[in-house]
């Protein structure tokens, strides 16, 4: 037996609520209906074990009553239901060659945009818009004109983002420089951690928002970060998504995706100047 097929049957020992394939089948086509996350085979356990929570502290006996209860739920659960099973990996300047190309974007438009609008999809904990404010204040100055749309599907994610505090470790990875620069250090209760300074945090609003909703009724953005959440939707999905993106960009904005996304099948839409960067096509 080798590994994986090893922790598979501690999982399977662990439960301790039936989790049939019928219920597995039906919280893939439950998330991918609200939330066009496209659940394989292979995240079953995953699944139960984020969902048996949920069950635990709704007073569910089984995941049979507790999808029929979330069927014919308000909004509410249905928010708790896609937090558990949104996944959120993240980390300040991931995927750090983007940001070198929007820093220099930034100084090319910021002598004839007012001000220049960017939008991260998947705000997650905060750690990339507040990269994005970041480059921004680095290429332009404190006087930058840029303002950040932050967004998520997870409502939890976003109260911490909105905090704007974090771990002193995780921010260590900024160097010495960029901490002094944009955090507060924490004291007292709040030791060993950071919180963004107030004029990088006034730069960014953050708010729920399901790229599946629809009219998303945005204004324009010179520059879009949507990274790694593609990944999560089918084919058809993710056309939608990059069809909503494009009403939603500038002629010439920039969208920056994540390293294993590919969208040069999208040519009417996208065209790709650069690693994991695209150019926004049309008028």
């Amino acid at each position: 037996m080798n590994p994986t097929e090893m922790n598979s049957t501690a999982e399977l020992a662990r439960r301790d609520i039936e989790f049939s394939s019928r219920d597995f089948e039906r919280v893939r086509a439950m998330i991918h209906s609200k939330a066009g996350i496209n659940l394989n085979a292979s995240k079953q356990n995953m699944v139960y074990s984020r969902l048996a929570r949920r069950l635990r502290d709704s007073g569910c006996e089984t995941f049979t009553s507790y999808l029929d209860r979330l069927e014919s739920s308000p909004a509410a659960e249905w928010q708790e239901f896609i937090n558990c099973l949104t996944t959120n990996l993240t980390a300040f300047f991931r995927e750090a060659h983007h940001f070198p190309i929007l820093a220099e974007r930034l100084q090319e438009i910021a002598p004839r945009v007012g001000t220049i609008r960017v939008w991260c999809c998947a705000a997650s904990t905060g750690e990339e818009p507040y990269s994005i404010a970041m480059t921004a204040l680095e290429a332009l100055g404190s006087s930058a004109r840029v303002s950040i749309d932050a967004s998520d599907i997870d409502t939890n994610v976003l109260e911490t983002a909105e905090r704007g505090a974090y771990a002193a470790d995780t921010a260590k990875a900024l160097g010495e420089a960029r901490v002094r620069k944009f955090f507060l250090k924490g004291t007292g209760v709040n030791q060993g951690k950071v919180r963004v300074r107030p004029e990088l945090r006034k730069m960014i609003r953050f708010f729920q928002l399901n790229l599946l909703a629809g009219n998303w009724g945005l204004e324009p953005y010179d520059i879009v970060f949507c990274r790694n959440v593609m990944i999560y939707f089918d084919r058809p999905t993710q056309r939608r998504v990059l069809e909503g993106l494009h009403r939603s960009m500038k002629p010439g904005g920039l969208l920056m995706v994540g390293h294993s996304e590919n969208f040069t099948e999208h040519r009417d839409l996208f065209e790709l100047r650069g690693k994991t960067t695209y150019i926004r096509l049309g008028q």
